[in-house]
């Protein structure tokens, strides 16, 4: 009897496990989906520390033995990680708006330093206010009036205590860029980028020739930057293309 394959998938900050879930369902029974909470982020807003270290200890224990990897903006930074620590682990590689973070030092220093800023903005206001706020970042800019709603009642799951904890240690002037190590990545891997997503899709471009892995580079039209909210369907496909539609998955 075959076992549907496991995929483990990654949000992004301030979102949850449970905005996968237009995905989860398209996936139907042809996948065992695991969406878990990151550090700082709703069921898990409490948990410390909110470390990069603590983050891979945290999706090795939870994940299968061989699993295919999938994430999106801050979930696909940590998956690039996951990825380096656990190679023989990972099946496929699916990277969804991702970036391997800032090479400059100098530019390091200074988004640490913003991100101290809004991290301290944060802790001084309600869930519900930063929420607001945070929908109105650029780069999230022209999402439907359904998505936005949606996305804001998954924003207010977490806690402003959670979300600075998670920016100070997960955030992208905290981790160490990869860039000089995407080299080492040698399971399959596609990279995803919504078509209004420019800053994204340069990233990404640049990713596809370096990860020498990767299958495919996949311009989403008419998406922006979250696009397993905005295109589902175009997740569920890239996924889909490890296991089709229909081939019949028996559980044991």
């Amino acid at each position: 009897m075959s076992k549907a394959p496991a995929v483990v998938l990654l949000h992004g900050f301030t979102n949850s496990g449970a905005s996968w879930q237009p995905v989860i369902s398209g996936l139907a029974q042809r996948y065992r989906a695991l969406a878990p909470d990151i550090r700082g982020h709703a069921s898990a807003s409490e948990q410390t520390p909110v470390t990069l270290a603590a983050v891979l200890e945290d999706i090795a224990a939870i994940s299968e033995p061989r699993f295919t990897l999938v994430g999106y903006s801050q979930g696909g930074r940590i998956a690039l990680h996951v990825a380096l620590a656990m190679p023989e682990r990972i099946e496929r590689l699916v990277l969804i708006g991702a970036s391997p973070g800032l090479q400059v030092e100098r530019e390091r220093d200074e988004r640490r330093a913003a991100d101290e800023q809004l991290a301290a903005r944060i802790e001084a206001m309600t869930i519900d206010q930063f929420a607001t706020s945070w929908a109105r970042t650029p780069v999230l800019a022209g999402a439907s009036p359904e998505l936005a709603a949606a996305a804001h009642a998954d924003r207010l799951r977490s806690t402003p205590l959670g979300l600075a904890a998670a920016l100070r240690g997960l955030g992208t002037g905290a981790l160490p860029p990869v860039w000089d190590r995407l080299r080492e990545l040698k399971m399959p891997t596609s990279i995803i980028v919504g078509e209004r997503d420019q800053k994204f899709t340069a990233i990404g471009r640049e990713m596809a020739l370096q990860i020498p892995a990767t299958e495919r580079f996949v311009v989403v039209p008419g998406a922006g930057h979250a696009v397993h909210l905005e295109r589902p369907d175009a997740v569920i496909a890239e996924l889909e293309r490890v296991v089709p539609a229909d081939q019949p998955v028996t559980e044991p």
